[in-house]
Order: structure tokens, then sequence, then C-alpha cells
């Protein structure tokens, strides 16, 4: 095992679902349900379709590593197809927030053939941070479709080291 490695510590985050209240989340899935509704209004009997509406344009939730280090908390995000311009980071209190929204639009025009696709979506993807973080020093990177930022832990975060005894 590499030195890195051993001094990576996983933790356990919250999914989006895990954020937002009951009311709120069944609120967000009947938007998507009218919404699809509007644009398929004639689904398809015997898919899946008929029983869950499918955005399948959208982008997908983003999958997050976050871990510790010795003096700093990490967050990498995969983003693939986006670009840094796309890509908001905020922090507010504990909590990270990343959203993004992707919209592209290619046309082919040939002698012979026309083609026009639209692709787009949004996602937002908050996460609680397992320690207390310097607000001012974070640094993030976008490299090849992920986005890492890097959060210096307080000095008061750095001394909290517990530990636990097995029976």
């Amino acid at each position: 095992m590499s030195k890195a490695a051993a001094e990576e510590k996983a933790v356990a985050t919250k999914k989006p679902s895990e954020v937002l209240s009951r009311g709120e989340e069944f609120e967000h899935w009947l938007d998507h349900f009218m919404e699809d509704m509007w644009r398929r209004p004639f689904p398809s009997l015997f898919g899946r379709d008929r029983w869950l509406p499918i955005r399948p344009l959208s982008i997908r939730m983003p999958s997050l590593d976050v871990f510790e280090e010795k003096d700093s908390v990490v967050v990498k995000a995969e983003l693939p197809g986006m670009k840094k311009e796309d890509v908001e980071v905020s922090l507010s209190g504990e909590n990270l927030t990343i959203k993004g929204e992707k919209k592209e639009d290619k046309e082919v025009k040939e002698d012979d053939y026309y083609r026009r696709e639209r692709s787009y979506g949004s996602f937002l993807r908050t996460v609680a941070l397992p320690s207390e973080v310097k607000s001012d020093e974070i640094k993030a990177s976008f490299k090849d479709g992920v986005l890492e930022i890097r959060m210096p832990k307080t000095e008061e975060a750095k001394k909290k080291s517990i530990s636990v005894k097995i029976d």
C-alpha cells in the first residue's frame, strides 16, 4: 500500500436524496414526471418508461470521492464531457455544493443528409464535509473530466484524532 493511500481515509457521504426533505424530494420527482409527460404524452406500453418517467438526455449525478488526508479534505467528482466553465462550486458552513449544467447543440449539414442533435442536463450535489476546513484556502482543479477540490483542515480539526479501543 502506498504512503498516499495509507494517509487517505474513506468517509461516508450523504446522497442527494438524504439532503432534501421528503416533501422536497416528492415535489422534485413530480416536476420531472410532469415535464416528461408533456415531452412524451404517449409512452411505450411495454417499456419501463410506462411506469417510470426517464429523462434520457439529463446528466446523471456525478460520482464523488470524499476523503481525508493528514492536513486536508479532498473531494473528487467525475464530470465527463463537461467544461470547467459549466461547473460551480460553493461552500456553505460544512456543506460543499457542486452544480453544473451541460448544453450541447450539434448540427451536421451534408449534400445528402441533415442531422441535428441537442442534449442538455443539470445536476446539483451537496456533501457534508467530515472536518472543518479553511474556506479562504480552498483550491480546485479540473482536468480530463475530473474536478478535484482540496480544502486544508483548520488547526483544531487536525488535532481531533481519537483512538478507539476495540474489544
